[in-house]
């Protein structure tokens, strides 16, 4: 069996990231999975472990941490917010692909840990539009739109640091983009040197 790919999908506030991986897991089925991550909050209702968030106490939290079983983690408030390493190394040896849905800043630490993941950057066709979709949401005041589009301008200029590009204008067409980024990166001689191994021997 080949292994696995991890795919780091970035965006701003308001550019569709999570539709576009949404979308994705649910054509490619069991062969793709979104990492869950690990936070010390309460669960709320309707929530499930494993599904939503794993939970744990701020001390098991901070125990991860020394340990380096987190990719990473942020804190708000009083609550950390984390990606276990277990989980997404269990999945991977299933050949599995792995979305790991993130913020910028965590972006860095992940291609430490691992060099070979797929970082991709989902970008508006302009800040006109991203404004757009964020009023169009109906969640959050001037105030707070104003803060997400001064959030987003410092994010885009980071977008260089990732290995893919791709303008989420039409959802499907971004959701065909990032599935043909998945297919060539599947063809990869250091993911498919199993396989060649494989030839090799019968020859």
């Amino acid at each position: 069996m080949n292994k696995g790919i991890l795919v780091v999908i970035s965006a701003p506030s308001g550019c569709g990231k999570d539709t576009i991986v949404n979308e994705i897991v649910k054509e490619m089925g069991d062969e793709a999975s979104v990492s869950v991550s690990m936070t010390t909050r309460e669960m709320r209702t309707g929530e499930e472990e494993g599904v939503n968030y794993y939970y744990v106490s701020v001390d098991q939290f901070k125990k991860n941490i020394e340990n380096g079983e987190m990719l990473e983690y942020t804190r708000y408030g009083s609550n950390y917010y984390g990606t276990p390493v277990g989980p997404v190394k269990e999945k991977l040896r299933e050949g599995k692909t792995v979305f790991l849905i993130i913020e910028v800043e965590g972006g860095e630490n992940v291609k430490k840990i691992f060099p070979d993941c797929v970082k991709i950057f989902v970008i508006p066709p302009s800040m006109e539009v991203l404004s757009n979709r964020l009023r169009g949401r109906g969640t959050d005041n001037e105030e707070a739109i104003a803060t997400r589009l001064e959030i987003a301008r410092t994010e885009l200029q980071r977008a260089v640091e990732y290995d893919y590009i791709v303008e989420n204008d039409v959802l499907q067409d971004a959701v065909e983009d990032v599935k043909a980024i998945i297919k060539a990166e599947k063809l990869r001689i250091n993911i498919m040197q199993t396989k060649l191994r494989e030839v090799i021997k019968d020859a």
